[in-house]
């Protein structure tokens, strides 16, 4: 009996291994606890920063008193307890210049409507002589003409020799010149097929709303057969254009891209709901701007890598990893990038937090003195850029890099602020490559400017039908934003392509670059009106 009561014994625990397992067990729960306050924390972020985008601001500027609030870390007032305050409000209003109308109006074409006495009533009702004209009195209006359609017909006259006829076998038959259409056998004149793209790559306006449009002006022309002739003049005609430009595109050294959703509906292989990408690049300081967009079905970096074949240079992303693949390419980070995830970090505070000194604002400060500098070297040479960042800018980046590492090991990685601190860091490198060259930018602006016509008609398109469709809205889109940028009206400079094209030799590359948006030869009235010479309202 005592030998089985000596064995039991043996079997159960004794007071210090419970002890370690209560304490394993309550570090465990600690543990636990603390992620799960944490995700909690992450969540709440999430939130408010998701309502501040819905219902806030979405400028990322910051004003002139919030730097200043950021420079005052040191000031150790309680910021809860309100102060008297003196509300001053001043109005501004825009001093009309002189000549400005005239400055104006000088480039659109005049009609003149003259009002004269009729000749029996140019008498003087005091003597009854004849009145002689003294002076004039000049009023001016803008009349708009709204679109208008009509049918021009074409007639080519044939000739034949009569005396031929009789006495030779084969007579001779002769035409008139008649240039060749854009589309033969359609009745697409060259102004229509860019009146349809202009109102739908420029002024985002949906076939189906040009289809009304057309409908109230007694013209039955469906939406199928608009997007018909859209693709049939994109590819071929447009697409000699395009492929000249990005011969052009790669042979520079400094360029921009960016990438951004599209849902094709009809790809072979996928559902409809599939993402889609329509990829950008651009040129950068350095004229004449070219801008091209690529459509492709992933957003692999075999995409950039292939459409940027032969390049060799500095290229500005926003951070995305696709681009590090590419070879011989030097990328360059995206500031604007960086400053935005401070900015989050601070929308995402709790509403008591809001207005006092926290990190995320010294971060925010750092972004602020580095866009300050690039803004006061903004008219200076590259070579005198160039110097006065490594004087000005390299130290301050040195300050933030340390900076950096310390909040780093005191900051939760998964937080907004955390978030922030690890893209900075990671992307560090080719945030600081921009210092290299003074015609490199400080941000990737560039491209975000350029994608953003295609994501405002993306609101209004939803979404491409086939390939083709937006392979053909890829080449249009970078048609018009190439004329936009060397400052061309879309519509004209398509009307211009239209007419052209099909009566030149498009294989011939000398002939293409007297076409391509900054030659020389494009007509001078089809260039926009200089930004001075546009009234901003009465």
């Amino acid at each position: 009996m005592v030998f089985w009561y000596n064995i039991f014994m043996d079997m159960q625990p004794n007071s210090a291994q419970i002890i370690e397992q209560l304490n394993d067990r309550i570090l465990t729960l600690e543990q636990q606890n603390a992620e799960l306050n944490a995700r909690i924390k992450w969540f709440e972020e999430q939130l408010r920063l998701s309502r501040q985008r819905q219902f806030g601001t979405s400028s990322d500027k910051t004003s002139p008193e919030q730097i200043n609030l950021f420079n005052e870390a040191e000031d150790t007032t309680d910021t809860s307890v309100e102060e008297p305050t003196i509300e001053t409000i001043t109005y501004e209003r825009q001093k009309k210049q002189p000549g400005q109308r005239a400055e104006m109006l000088k480039d659109l074409p005049v009609e003149v409507i003259e009002y004269r006495l009729p000749e029996d009533e140019q008498v003087c009702p005091c003597c009854q002589g004849k009145l002689h004209e003294m002076s004039t009195q000049i009023r001016q209006e803008l009349k708009i003409i709204p679109a208008q359609v009509k049918v021009v017909k074409h007639i080519q006259y044939i000739y034949t020799c009569r005396q031929c006829e009789p006495e030779i076998t084969k007579t001779p038959i002769i035409k008139a010149e008649m240039p060749n259409p854009i589309l033969p056998g359609s009745l697409a004149s060259p102004s229509m097929l860019a009146f349809i793209m202009d109102q739908k790559y420029t002024n985002s306006l949906p076939l189906y709303r040009q289809e009304q449009q057309f409908s109230r002006l007694g013209i039955g022309l469906s939406r199928q057969t608009m997007a018909n002739w859209l693709l049939s003049a994109a590819d071929p005609w447009l697409k000699v254009i395009y492929n000249r430009m990005h011969e052009e595109l790669i042979k520079r050294d400094i360029l921009h891209a960016d990438e951004t959703t599209l849902q094709v509906l009809r790809e072979p292989g996928r559902s409809a709901q599939s993402k889609s990408y329509m990829w950008l690049y651009r040129t950068g300081r350095d004229g004449p701007t070219i801008v091209l967009y690529d459509y492709q079905t992933t957003r692999a970096s075999k995409h950039p890598d292939k459409f940027l074949s032969g390049f060799k240079g500095y290229l500005q992303t926003d951070g995305y990893s696709g681009y590090g693949k590419l070879t011989g390419v030097t990328l360059v980070g995206c500031w604007a990038h960086a400053r935005r995830k401070f900015t989050d970090a601070l929308k995402a505070l709790p509403a008591a937090q809001k207005g006092k000194p926290v990190a995320a604002s010294v971060g925010l400060d750092y972004c602020n003195k580095l866009f300050a500098i690039e803004k006061q070297l903004k008219d200076v040479s590259d070579q005198e850029r160039y110097e006065k960042r490594l004087e000005r800018s390299k130290p301050l980046l040195d300050d933030f890099y340390g900076w950096l590492k310390r909040q780093r090991q005191q900051t939760l990685p998964k937080s907004t602020f955390g978030e922030a601190i690890t893209y900075c860091i990671n992307q560090w490198d080719n945030l600081t490559h921009f210092l290299l060259d003074g015609r490199l930018e400080i941000d990737n602006n560039r491209a975000e400017r350029s994608i953003k016509p295609f994501v405002i008609g993306r609101k209004n398109f939803l979404f491409s039908n086939t390939p083709r469709g937006a392979r053909g809205s890829a080449i249009i889109y970078s048609i018009i934003e190439t004329a936009k940028e060397n400052n061309l009206k879309p519509y004209n400079y398509l009307m211009y392509l239209f007419e052209r094209l099909p009566n030149v030799d498009t294989k011939d590359t000398s002939v293409i670059d007297t076409l391509l948006p900054w030659s020389d030869h494009i007509p001078g009235d089809y260039r926009m009106p200089e930004k001075g010479n546009v009234q901003k309202g009465t």
